[in-house]
């Protein structure tokens, strides 16, 4: 498809940036923040977009869903992003749905999808285990015992991992610990006995969590696709992520954007406005030529998922690696320009920055998608 939006896409696009501004406004995130709020999200406001259509959006029809597509789902990740809202977009209506959707089985979707959609059920994905994103490198275990496994081990960095109703973990069930062959996936309810789940505060204040599991059993049914193939699923599944975590890092880093280019033609200094400075005109200039290109970016990529088309993998790791670069380089640019102020917690610049750094490290950083990509192209 060309790189631009249908008219019922802008429509999308218009209703979520309404929503996103009056019901999750950056004032809500700080308010969450302030008052240590138990969920790190906003429960009124998830059963809101859910009415909307906007957690069943990955949804068929059949289940109850809207099955709007990828490029809908972005662009409402991309409005998230321009408030750096905390909803379970990512880790339930991305990544959740699409696990289901390429591993579950009849029962599994027919149990699972409808909830979702309607807004009931939060999933998460367990399964980093370090302080760097490496996929293939998973030790906790799953060994066969009957008709059930027992899982051992322990998760880090579980995004919304203490509100999740239901746990995608990762585990071994054969191979070496770095090896992308022997992977399974399982899921897991959270109230599963041994099953330790233990909040984390993170610098953006959005969800996320530590898991522990000590012999947790689960039955047979639990599997997620096919034993030892987890891989299979896992690799499109993250791939999704990483293009919806850029998405989400396009509207962050236009917000930042917009916010500064309104401040600079408002701060004087020696008697003039700011922004009439040249050196400050050639750095936006630059900013704006960036933006630009990562809109592009982002829009193929969701684009390339939505029309099956091969190149996905290289996409979502050329989508990821620009747009984490290019939210730090502007989230810095922008900070600079509001001053000192901008360091200050009155102004929300320096939220923007928190959160693009940790989405910028979340499922792997600019040189891991950069190693990666060149992995793929045959270099």
């Amino acid at each position: 498809m060309g790189l631009v939006l249908t008219e019922e896409q802008m429509l999308l696009k218009e209703t979520a940036s309404q929503f996103f501004q009056e019901k999750l406004p950056v004032a809500n995130l700080r308010k969450l923040r302030d008052e240590k709020n138990k969920d790190g999200f906003d429960r009124a406001a998830w059963k809101e977009m859910a009415d909307l259509g906007f957690t069943g959006i990955l949804v068929p029809e059949a289940y109850g869903g809207t099955e709007f597509g990828p490029v809908g789902l972005g662009l409402i990740l991309e409005q998230a992003g321009r408030t750096i809202a905390a909803t379970p977009l990512l880790s339930t209506v991305l990544l959740g749905t699409t696990a289901i959707q390429l591993g579950g089985t009849d029962a599994q979707r027919q149990t699972l999808l409808p909830e979702i959609a309607a807004g009931n059920v939060l999933l998460a994905l367990a399964l980093e285990e370090g302080p760097h994103h490496n996929p293939t490198r998973v030790a906790t275990s799953a060994k066969a015992e009957g008709d059930s496994y027992i899982l051992n081990g322990e998760k880090t960095f579980v995004l919304d991992g203490h509100v999740a109703n239901q746990l995608v973990i990762v585990a071994r069930t054969s191979g070496e610990v770095d090896s992308r062959n022997g992977l399974t996936l399982f899921l897991v309810p959270a109230t599963t006995d041994g099953l330790t789940i233990t909040r984390t505060i993170m610098a953006d204040n959005h969800n996320a969590a530590n898991v522990t599991l000590k012999n947790v059993k689960v039955p047979a049914a639990a599997v997620l696709g096919s034993v030892d193939a987890g891989a299979d699923i896992l690799e499109p599944l993250l791939d999704f992520g990483r293009i919806g975590l850029a998405a989400e890092l396009l509207g962050l880093i236009q917000e930042s954007f917009d916010q500064t280019l309104t401040y600079i033609k408002e701060r004087k200094q020696f008697g003039k406005v700011i922004g009439s400075f040249q050196a400050l005109q050639h750095r936006m200039a630059e900013m704006f030529a960036e933006l630009e290109v990562c809109r592009s970016i982002v829009l193929d990529a969701l684009s390339a998922i939505e029309d099956r088309r091969n190149d996905v993998p290289s996409l979502a790791c050329l989508a990821k690696a620009r747009l984490s670069e290019a939210s730090r380089h502007i989230t810095n640019e922008c900070l600079q320009m509001h001053g000192g102020v901008g360091m200050t917690d009155e102004y929300d610049i320096g939220l923007f920055m928190k959160r693009a750094r940790v989405a910028a490290a979340s499922f792997g950083n600019a040189g891991f998608h950069r190693d990666r990509y060149a992995t793929l192209e045959g270099f």
